[in-house]
């Protein structure tokens, strides 16, 4: 009861209602700040790491090569089919599927780009998550038999879209007396999608399995086998069961191998942003320090009566402690339901910045994702709340102490 009398009193009766108010839009603000940053934080990961793993294979499996008769090393699969077998009866694997891959040049409408070429099975294809639901779908992919699946990067690049024709231009083509004869064959766009990762809807392009083994010379063999586990994250514990199982001269690449260093940068961001984060959390709980000095100074007079008339030290201290922890309980609290509005309605406030700056605020081409995400995390929530809490309760104790130490004889000295 005092120490809510001592919060709302005006200033003129020796209150820090003003100041009260501050330290709690402090941390009010703070809290809000730290639990925004985590959920983009963990919409960033997510995100990127989904759309590896919903794009791309979470291990490769591939030849160690051979060296021809002239000389020229191949990592061709003669024996995929079994192999393929042998890589999806392994526990916890969920698909196994050969593929054939090569960089050519695309060409349609006057204009030209270098793309990835993915040959693979129509039953394959449709296995693949974020294929099987994109972002963007456009055309037909049962028809994926009769052309090409191109990303939506690829169709701007090339001012197409569905049903138009584009042309493959491959160096290695048909070996002639004259040397080797550049490949160009022209395909039917059927199908136009959009994963959500900058860096494979702007080159990659599927074709059937059977034709793509024709236009690269791949007869009878793949170039690797692509395999999903039902773990991605764990994926570093299918690598010597997927070793034995696929038999000898194999090599594996995982999507950590190639991703790796994209995900240590984030998570070294990721500590960076909590620890300066924390800083501002900490910067804000300290306006309760000062406003509780003050607070002390102000009732001087009634902490010497209060100890006449018979308190504790400990009853001082727990008013006071109560007045500086309960500005940042009431602060954390209004933090954490402007923090979670944040993540849940990120979309339209994100689109609300776009417009007030003019747009173009998001460059998937830097950010590899095509939109900011979020992802509120119960976890990142209660840590914040946990680092609040903690801090405004530690910067309570030096004044409430200096509040319960007071000598009730000074205090009343000059009255």
């Amino acid at each position: 009861m005092i120490a809510w009398r001592y919060l709302r009193a005006r200033r003129s009766e020796g209150g820090i209602s003003v100041m009260t108010l501050i330290s709690l839009i402090g941390i009010a603000l703070a809290v809000f700040a730290l639990i925004a940053t985590l959920a983009v934080r963990a919409g960033f990961r997510f995100e990127f790491v989904d759309t590896i793993v919903g794009a791309n294979a979470h291990v490769e499996v591939t030849s160690v090569g051979q060296v021809l008769p002239n000389g020229q090393l191949t990592r061709t699969l003669a024996d995929y089919e079994a192999i393929a077998a042998q890589l999806a009866a392994v526990p916890g694997v969920v698909r196994a599927t050969p593929v054939i891959k090569g960089q050519v040049m695309a060409a349609g409408s006057g204009r030209n780009a270098g793309v990835e070429v993915i040959g693979i099975t129509a039953s394959d294809l449709a296995t693949i998550p974020r294929l099987a639901e994109p972002e963007l779908s456009l055309g037909d992919r049962d028809r994926f038999d009769e052309g090409l699946a191109i990303g939506s990067g690829v169709a701007r690049q090339l001012g197409v879209g569905v049903g138009d024709r584009i042309r493959l231009i491959s160096p290695n083509g048909v070996q002639t007396a004259f040397g080797t004869s550049p490949r160009v064959k022209a395909y039917e766009v059927v199908h136009i999608f959009q994963v959500g990762r900058w860096d494979i809807d702007r080159v990659r392009v599927y074709m059937p399995f059977a034709e793509a083994q024709a236009y690269f010379n791949r007869a009878q063999v793949a170039d690797a086998i692509e395999v999903a586990v039902i773990e991605p994250e764990r994926i570093d514990d299918f690598t010597l069961p997927l070793l034995s199982a696929g038999g000898e001269d194999l090599l594996l690449w995982t999507w950590k191998d190639s991703s790796g260093a994209f995900l240590r940068a984030l998570q070294m961001e990721d500590n960076i942003m909590f620890v300066i984060l924390s800083i501002l959390v900490l910067i804000a709980a300290l306006n309760i320090t000062s406003g509780l000095i003050m607070l002390v100074k102000n009732k001087g007079r009634d902490i010497g009566i209060l100890r006449t008339v018979g308190l504790s030290e400990g009853s001082i201290l727990r008013i006071f402690f109560i007045c500086g922890a309960s500005v940042g309980v009431v602060g954390t609290a209004i933090g954490v339901v402007l923090g979670c509005l944040f993540a849940i309605y990120i979309d339209p406030v994100f689109n609300l910045v776009n417009a007030v700056a003019g747009g173009g605020v998001w460059d998937p081409s830097i950010r590899y994702i095509s939109a900011l995400p979020a992802r509120l995390e119960l976890g990142d929530v209660l840590s914040a709340v946990a680092l609040s809490l903690t801090l405004s309760f530690g910067v309570t104790i030096f004044p409430a102490r200096r509040a319960a130490r007071m000598n009730p004889v000074e205090a009343l000295r000059y009255e």
